[in-house]
């Protein structure tokens, strides 16, 4: 058995003789803060614009709820409870969107510029 540790250090040893040196992955321009700005504008719109579809299926989905309840109640109150979410959450995608162009605005200081 110590045999067999003696050689699983040596080879483990043996392996850390051999670093090489580390050379720069990747050439090119760096990044700057406008393409950074530009990822995060796309990637908002991207999220906005599918919480708003999604926002609007669910507004949908409650409507043919509500026209297949049937007068039943409980499965009204179910879908009026849907369709109001659903406008909850349009409305809230949008006050975020809101608030992202209004901080956006002042951050690169064109807010107040005409």
């Amino acid at each position: 058995m110590t045999k067999f540790i003696s050689k699983a250090k040596s080879l483990m040893f043996a392996g850390l003789a051999y670093v090489p040196q580390p050379t720069l992955p990747v050439t090119g321009q760096a990044v700057t803060l406008a393409e950074i700005q530009d990822k995060i504008e796309l990637a908002a719109r991207f999220l906005i614009t599918i919480s708003i579809v999604i926002a609007v299926i669910m507004i949908v989905w409650g409507g043919i709820q509500y026209m297949i309840s049937r007068g039943d109640p409980a499965k009204a109150k179910s879908a009026k409870d849907i369709i109001k979410n659903g406008i909850i959450g349009a409305a809230v995608v949008l006050a975020v969107g809101v608030i992202l162009q209004t901080v956006a605005g002042l951050v690169t200081r064109s807010f107040f510029n005409t």
